[in-house]
């Protein structure tokens, strides 16, 4: 929603104050020059990387408009879902754990939290590093070093969508120069008509520069970043699952390795300490 609030304060104040010089926006609507600048950021970033990485911009462009991130409530369902697996294999053993973490779709402890469900990467981190501890042997030390590979590979996946995109933002001053140049071009060959003719196709070909610096630095570069502060956020829920799935396997009680992930929490997201403990209460 902020995101859609963002671009309509840009569109409203680069208008508001052209025609507040007196300017004329119907000169603003030149199709071609959109379709110059658009066509090679898109080609060159179809160029530039492979699919998954073009599937991810696409994916978090959507998701950023829609405005789905992980909220304080989120993080309640992922606290309240470990208490659940930590109090089971507490109760009737780790053995307890695996139709879950092997099955987590058809669990029904898991379907209690379709927010965490959703999030692939937690998912996967969560039900991929309980198997190793359901495979036993493996000092809490060197879990915490395997967690920790896992969450820089997931943290570079996650990242190339948001720098792919800021390198097509960057892109688009140079591409609208390129529609600029392409406007010059067609001026010239009118250079025997009459001054209004000409003065209009300067202005068209200008227009071509100020799309490109426009939606880099006020549509394509703040979105980028949005993107990166989204992937930032989905790598803090992944530590926070590691903090409590540690101290779970350091053996200390089920509440207290809550408390491990709330404050790995970062704190604008996290819950408080009383909200934690009634969702917790819930559950039991």
């Amino acid at each position: 929603m902020f995101v859609l609030i963002g671009f309509i304060v840009v569109i409203a104040g680069v208008l508001l104050g052209y025609t507040l010089h007196e300017g004329q926006i119907i000169l603003l609507w030149q199709p071609t020059e959109f379709l110059i600048i658009g066509g090679a950021a898109i080609g060159g970033m179809l160029i530039a990387n492979p699919l998954p990485t073009t599937i991810g911009i696409i994916k978090g462009i959507l998701q950023s408009i829609k405005g789905t991130g992980i909220s304080k409530e989120t993080y309640l369902d992922l606290l309240k879902l470990l208490y659940e697996l930590f109090q089971l294999a507490k109760r009737d053993g780790l053995i307890a754990l695996e139709p879950h973490i092997e099955n987590p779709e058809g669990s029904p402890i898991f379907s209690k939290y379709p927010s965490f469900l959703a999030n692939k990467h937690a998912v996967d981190f969560l039900c991929d590093t309980m198997k190793v501890v359901l495979n036993g042997g493996i000092p809490a030390h060197d879990l915490e070093e395997l967690m920790d590979i896992d969450l820089e590979a997931a943290q570079h996946e996650m990242l190339k969508p948001p720098a792919a995109l800021a390198t097509v933002a960057d892109s688009f001053p140079g591409l609208g120069i390129v529609a600029a140049v392409l406007g010059v071009v067609i001026t010239m060959g009118k250079i025997d008509q009459p001054p209004e003719v000409i003065g209009h196709s300067v202005a068209s070909a200008l227009v071509g520069t100020f799309l490109g610096v426009l939606l880099s630095y006020g549509f394509v570069g703040p979105l980028a970043r949005n993107l990166e502060n989204a992937a930032r956020s989905e790598h803090h829920m992944l530590v926070c699952i590691k903090a409590a799935v540690l101290a779970f396997a350091r053996g200390v009680p089920s509440v207290v390795a809550i408390e491990y992930g709330r404050r790995a929490i970062e704190p604008h997201e996290r819950p408080t300490f009383q909200e934690t403990e009634e969702a917790v209460k819930s559950v039991r």
